[in-house]
Formats: C-alpha cells, sequence, structure tokens
C-alpha cells in the first residue's frame, strides 16, 4: 500500500515534468523523492553474522528506532561528504547517486517523513552534490545558499514542532554557511521513528542507479524526546540494502555513531 502510494506520487510528478526520468548533474525541482522504507526482496537466506535487530530494504541503510506514536522531537547527526564513485562494473558514462540524511518517521510510520540531507551524484564523470529539505509525501527541494564540497563537515537537523509542522537545518561547519527551512503539510507525523539513513532514492518512477559512496558516519548522532530527554543510537534497528538478492551496504551502530559502508 505504501508503495503504490510512493509510485503514484512519482508517476504524478513524471508527467507534469518529463525531466524527472533524467539524473543529472543538478536534480529538476521535483525529481528527487526521499520516501518511505521499502522492503527489499529475497532477504530469507540473508544473515549478516550475529548481528541482532537487523532489517532489509531496497531503499534504506542506517539505523532507525521504532517506538511508540509521539516519541521524537528532533534528529541531528554530522558527516563527512563523501566522493561517489561509479560502482565496480558499471559504466562510468553513467548516472549513479546516493543520499545521506536524518529524518523523523518513513519507517513504521509511513503518512509522512520530515528529513533533510544530502544528495552525492557522478554522472559522466563528474560529481555533484545537493542540499535539499522534504515532508514527505512532498518531493524534496534543494536548499539555495549553501555550497557544498567532498570532504565538507556537515550537521543536519530536522525538529517537528507539532505532528504537521517542523524545520530543516543544515549546517556547513567546514566553510560557515547555514540553511533552514520552516514546513508545514497536511500529512500527519508520527513521531515514531527517528532515522540516520544513507538512501537510494527515486527519480522519476524508479530508484536511481546506487553510487558507491564508501562510507557516511554519522557523528554526534542523537534524538531529542518528547520528555525532553536525549538518546544515542544504540537500540535502534539497522537496516541494510538488499536489492536483486544482494547485500549492498554494511551498517553499524556505536554510542553516538552510525556508519554506513558500500560493499557492492
Amino acid at each position: 500500500m505504501l508503495f503504490a502510494a510512493l509510485l503514484s506520487y512519482a508517476l504524478l510528478a513524471t508527467a507534469a515534468n518529463p525531466r524527472l526520468a533524467s539524473r543529472l548533474a543538478r536534480r529538476a525541482e521535483g525529481a528527487h523523492l526521499s520516501g518511505v522504507r521499502l522492503p527489499a526482496e529475497g532477504v530469507s537466506n540473508l544473515i549478516k553474522g550475529n548481528t541482532t535487530h537487523e532489517e532489509f530494504s531496497s531503499n534504506w541503510a542506517g539505523a532507525a528506532f521504532e517506538s511508540p506514536a509521539g516519541t521524537y522531537k528532533s534528529v541531528t547527526g554530522t558527516f563527512v561528504v563523501p566522493t561517489p564513485r561509479v560502482p565496480s562494473g558499471q559504466s562510468s558514462s553513467g548516472s549513479y547517486a546516493a543520499s545521506a540524511w536524518v529524518g523523523i518517521d518513513g519507517d513504521t510510520c509511513g503518512s509522512a517523513i520530515l528529513q533533510t540531507g544530502i544528495d552525492f551524484t557522478i554522472s559522466g564523470g563528474r560529481v555533484s552534490f545537493d542540499a535539499w529539505y522534504e515532508y514527505f509525501p512532498d518531493f524534496a527541494h534543494d536548499f539555495s545558499g549553501i555550497s557544498i564540497a567532498a570532504g565538507n563537515t556537515i550537521k543536519l537537523t530536522v525538529t517537528a514542532s507539532s505532528a504537521t509542522a517542523g524545520t530543516a537545518v543544515i549546517q556547513n561547519l567546514s566553510n560557515g554557511q547555514t540553511v533552514s527551512k520552516s514546513l508545514t503539510s497536511s500529512a500527519r507525523l508520527c513521531q515514531q521513528n527517528a532515522e540516520w539513513i544513507v538512501e537510494d532514492f527515486e527519480s522519476g518512477n524508479a530508484l536511481v542507479p546506487f553510487a558507491n559512496f564508501g562510507t557516511v558516519t554519522f557523528t554526534g548522532a542523537s534524538a531529542t524526546t518528547a520528555s525532553g530527554g536525549t538518546v544515542g543510537p544504540n537500540g535502534a534497528v539497522l537496516i541494510d540494502i538488499e536489492q536483486n538478492n544482494k547485500v549492498l551496504t554494511s551498517s553499524s551502530i556505536g554510542g553516538s555513531s552510525v556508519t554506513v559502508s558500500y560493499t557492492g
């Protein structure tokens, strides 16, 4: 049901803007849909060592809390922007991308997601980056007024001020630039998921070819609860991307960090 809704949004956007089918160095407005977590296929025989609380997805890797509704007010994490590369065995003239973000909801709550993050793309050998915010089911929108480069240290924060409003903030700690956006929606947040995710996002009506992003480590990863407390990612569910019966990522959790590595 969630996948059908996601596909419906993508198809409507594609009809309105035919450029959505083409992921280039800078995405056209509305080309990126960072959606709810989708199930993986064929994972019944996939067992990853002795890792517990591990789940598989076709589009998400990282860590997510699955808690009662009304639990989370904000989520934050800091990471160093990687240099995306063409996956082994793929055409160097193709276009490949991935996205790193923090968010509230979209895992066990599928009605909405409040999130912000950075896309990293390699297209025809050219590397580019986009900073964006999103209140799903709306599409992602690019921030202006911030520049991103490989090696920059980026801090991401989302805060839910109510079930239908919040803010997204991106700070480039390397060059001092900060952008923020206040968002409202008729889609209600459950505030039951807090996430630190690397995603194979949608463009047009399909997942983009997934880039080799190396490793993304969210440090200072924490979530603020409705009661005013702060929790790190320990105890969150680990998620890895599996496509066509192949696991493409390896995720792990530290006391205040979430690490996602591309394994191809």
